[in-house]
């Protein structure tokens, strides 16, 4: 995975996410979500595009217990789904996917 991309589970999302000085997306997603999988190539590439701006994170919901309950404390409803934080509270959700068009709208107005 890119290096401006980070997995991380729910062990580290208080410092990760909450914690982090920049704002953060978050992508909780599952390997067998083909709009999870369609998105991944376009989250790599806007994360490269906003590195040092803000931080990008992505919570696989099967790879470790805690990710799912992760994801229900954060009104989960469907994946993909994109959640940003800033200063260690959540600004807005995109849910589904919408293109990269609409994500990099949705990531820049972080900014």
């Amino acid at each position: 995975m890119d290096t401006f991309v980070h997995s991380i589970n729910a062990e580290q999302f208080d410092s990760e996410v909450l914690g982090a000085d920049l704002p953060v997306v978050v992508d909780f997603w599952a390997e067998w979500c083909p709009p999870c999988r369609a998105l991944k190539p376009i989250f790599e590439e806007l994360a490269a595009e906003f590195a040092g701006k803000v931080k990008f994170v992505k919570i696989d919901l099967e790879a470790h217990s805690d990710n799912r309950p992760l994801a229900r404390r954060y009104g989960m409803r469907g994946i993909p789904l994109l959640k940003t934080f800033k200063n260690g509270v959540e600004v807005k959700e995109l849910m589904g996917f919408g293109g990269k068009e609409a994500t990099r709208e949705f990531i820049a107005s972080l900014l």
